[in-house]
């Protein structure tokens, strides 16, 4: 069942076959339920109407015969009588009907009753109510019942009643009694049809509008190939065109859209390989002038005290920005490595809650005050590259301290049966929930003047992002202006592992 509804869903030209064939159905079950009652009731009504207008002639006729036997011998009337009984019998036998002629009493005691027909019809097929209805009328009357015989067969059928006055006898309830078997009979035949018909009706709807569907979704089917290959990296694929007409003109516009694709996918490759060699090489060839620089400034910053104080100044900053640029160029080279998928994990066993303090202790000596680091245990161990963890702890705890505004940082250190999770939180600037998608693009930062003196070199927290999925782990980040920023790594205690569980929620409980 969940196969089929997964086959649909996957499936337009399933989806519309279906849909087609349901509405189909709708239709003509309607369609054939009122031609089946309509023909139905044309049935049953012709044969009742016609079945009226005979009994009430033949009961003209027969009190006309009656009446006129009335001034004679009580042998012809006998005579009269018994030929209108006779050829009601004859007449049953052909029409299949019963007569039966009842005397005519209040308290519907019957007494002496003439019926014909060699069938044993029962009695109460006769209703007591249509009885009454049919001795306080003078009009035929008539009604639908169930034709019951005494060997104990039945048959849907209608009844026909009337009055008739015998001289020297009295007035006699006639009732003739008609069987609908045949044209029930028939109304069954008639259903089968019908069913038989629509259900051949519905197969060539069905039929013609698989070969609509076929005609509209065949191309489609063939766009949605090579979108397909395109995503697989096949970008030579084109649809085939073979006609004229409003889907040839989606092909066209498709092969051309795939053109364009695919020029626009090459020039990007291009750049991207260019970017990623002029990185690359540009790192690389930065280091020896870059040793070369740092050992001129390390010669110069050991003779400051002999020089003037303004050229010690300057070789105190000569310093800091070769160990700035030092720190650009590790950060480019690690990037490079990334982008040419050459990073690896060195594993070990360590103990997380030592390697957050003397991250914390290696960067800030000077600053431990402001750190609240709470561990749910002294030791949580997780197989990991200690190097990378590190660096990841690095990345956020600097990121903390230059943008908390002298503020506390707190760390927070917890774990679960399979993850491990450090919470980084300041309560600086933060920064706005629209700016949260680009914090860990390469080169963005928050301050679009860059003119913080903080500022690093805005690789940091992508890096820490390359080397969190490296350990199959995540790095989410939550923050508001003027109310600071809250990043949450998590990671899986064991190597090979993905993260099931976030032990530490990314939203501040305060």
């Amino acid at each position: 069942m969940v196969f089929s509804k997964l086959k649909i869903k996957q499936s337009l030209s399933l989806k519309v076959l279906l849909s087609s064939l349901t509405l189909a159905f709708l239709i003509i079950s309607v369609i054939g339920i009122a031609i089946h009652n309509r023909i139905s009731s044309v049935i049953i009504n012709e044969k009742i109407s016609i079945s009226k207008i005979e009994t009430k002639t033949a009961l003209q006729l027969a009190q006309a015969n009656f009446n006129n036997a009335k001034f004679k011998s009580d042998e012809t009337l006998n005579k009269v009588i018994q030929d209108f009984i006779k050829s009601s019998e004859e007449d049953g036998l052909i029409s299949g009907r019963e007569t039966v002629v009842l005397p005519f009493s209040k308290d519907n005691k019957v007494t002496n009753i003439y019926q014909t027909g060699t069938t044993l019809l029962a009695l109460n097929s006769i209703p007591n109510e249509f009885r009454d209805r049919t001795k306080s009328s003078n009009q035929i009357l008539v009604e639908k019942i169930t034709v019951k015989y005494s060997k104990g067969s039945d048959f849907p059928g209608f009844i026909i009643g009337g009055k008739i006055s015998i001289p020297r006898t009295g007035v006699y309830e006639i009732y003739y009694i008609f069987k609908l078997n045949e044209q029930y009979n028939t109304i069954h035949n008639l259903t089968i049809i019908l069913i038989l018909a629509g259900f051949l009706l519905i197969l060539l709807i069905g039929l013609s509008t698989q070969f609509v569907i076929r005609q509209v979704v065949a191309p489609v089917q063939a766009a949605a190939v090579v979108a397909e290959k395109f995503t697989q990296g096949d970008f030579t694929s084109r649809m085939a065109i073979s006609s004229e007409d409003e889907l040839a003109s989606l092909g066209k516009s498709f092969n051309e859209m795939a053109v364009s694709i695919q020029q626009q996918i090459y020039r990007l490759e291009n750049l991207s390989l260019l970017q990623q060699r002029f990185v690359s090489d540009v790192s690389h060839e930065l280091r020896t002038p870059l040793t070369t620089l740092r050992m001129a400034a390390e010669v110069i910053y050991q003779e400051k005290e002999n020089f003037d104080q303004n050229i010690a100044r300057s070789s105190e900053l000569l310093i800091n920005q070769i160990d700035r640029f030092e720190l650009l160029l590790s950060d480019l080279l690690e990037v490079s490595r990334f982008d040419a998928e050459a990073a690896a994990l060195g594993i070990s066993t360590l103990n997380i809650v030592n390697v957050v303090r003397k991250t914390v202790d290696y960067l800030h000596p000077s600053k431990s005050a402001l750190f609240e680091i709470v561990a749910s245990k002294e030791v949580i161990e997780i197989e990991a590259d200690q190097r990378r963890v590190e660096r990841i702890l690095r990345n956020l705890v600097t990121n903390a301290v230059d943008h908390g505004e002298g503020k506390n940082v707190r760390i927070e250190i917890t774990d679960s049966n399979n993850e491990v999770a450090i919470g980084v939180r300041d309560y600086g600037i933060g920064f706005r929930e629209e700016d949260g998608p680009f914090l860990f693009d390469r080169f963005w930062r928050a301050d679009p003047s860059r003119a913080r003196s903080s500022g690093g070199t805005g690789l940091g927290l992508s890096i820490a992002l390359e080397d969190t999925k490296l350990h199959q782990g995540q790095l989410l980040a939550w923050g508001r202006p003027e109310k600071g920023a809250h990043f949450v790594l998590t990671l899986p205690k064991s190597h090979g592992n993905s993260v099931q569980s976030f032990p530490i929620k990314l939203t501040p409980e305060e």
